[in-house]
């Protein structure tokens, strides 16, 4: 992964597995990676709280990696998952972060 663009960072689209929704975007630095890879549950990097931190790990809803893969710039990544939990993904209790219509005037 090209951890150089961003400041060390990737960003990572996380889609239901199942649904195939997408449910939120979250970044990565290398530490982040690795712990998702050896977990099997997406943990990110918050880049106002300057740490890492596991989706769910004070909810309960956890994502569980079921496939990953990356763009043709190796610099983003897919994360295909089960919601484990109520499946609510996003912080306000919705069920993807994706629920607010832009107007395209």
């Amino acid at each position: 992964m090209d951890f150089t663009k961003l400041d060390g960072l990737i960003p990572a689209v996380i889609q239901d597995a199942e649904s195939q929704e997408v449910l939120m975007v979250g970044f990565m630095n290398e530490e982040a990676l690795a712990l998702t890879k050896k977990t099997g549950f997406a943990t990110f990097f918050s880049r106002t709280r300057n740490k890492l931190w596991m989706k769910g790990e004070t909810s309960g809803n956890q994502l569980q990696v079921v496939e990953m893969l990356t763009d043709c710039d190796d610099d983003t990544l897919l994360l295909k998952v089960k919601r484990l939990g109520d499946g609510n993904v996003c912080h306000t209790g919705e069920r993807t972060c994706f629920y607010t219509p832009v107007s395209r005037t």
